[in-house]
């Protein structure tokens, strides 16, 4: 029997981190947001050592040793994201872990298209820029006062410009994947309309 495989992909706020964790933890799956893969070797590229080197080595017990929400980590793992060669070495780590029995749920930008092509359920979230930067600015104003909304505009913008047009693995939803757009839902009714999806397709 193979683990049940379902790819959550999405632009940056788009729900899917939240609705992908809510989703594994309803159906008992393994879960992983591949973008923390990213951020990590984005916290240590800023720490002075070399993006490969980091991706090909990297352990489960590295994505929970910072504080990986910081805007600078968030910067470097979106630039080191689009080399090819540390896609191409975190790959693999997607690939087994996805393998996890009874079923693993991962979030990213290429899962359905690239990490996990064969998936049995594939899920686009998106929602309009206006939407997601104000949900991120909520979530970063609790530790930044100073912040404006602008500024957030602006980065996610520069973010979304960024994943969709890297030569390796851009951001797009995948042909077979079912789109949900989150703007005006609240948290509780994204989850519920993605898992009402999944149980009819499971």
């Amino acid at each position: 029997m193979n683990s049940i495989v379902i790819a959550i992909d999405g632009p940056a706020a788009s729900g899917k981190g939240t609705v992908s964790k809510a989703i594994s933890e309803k159906l008992k799956f393994h879960y992983l947001d591949t973008g923390k893969l990213y951020r990590v070797i984005g916290a240590k590229y800023l720490e002075g050592h070399e993006p490969i080197s980091v991706a090909k080595n990297l352990k489960t017990d590295d994505l929970d040793n910072y504080d990986l929400q910081k805007p600078d980590i968030a910067k470097a793992a979106s630039e080191i994201a689009a080399i090819p060669e540390v896609r191409a070495s975190l790959l693999k780590f997607q690939q087994n872990f996805s393998r996890k029995m009874p079923g693993a749920v991962l979030d990213g930008r290429d899962i359905g298209t690239i990490v996990c092509p064969d998936a049995k359920i594939k899920i686009f979230l998106t929602a309009s820029l206006e939407a997601r930067a104000y949900r991120r600015y909520l979530e970063l104003q609790k530790t930044d006062k100073e912040l404006k909304l602008e500024t957030i505009i602006d980065q996610i913008k520069e973010r979304d410009e960024r994943d969709k047009t890297r030569s390796s693995s851009p951001l797009i939803a995948a042909s077979d994947a079912k789109v949900f757009d989150t703007s005006n839902l609240s948290i509780k009714e994204a989850i519920d309309h993605v898992l009402y999806y999944i149980q009819t397709k499971i």
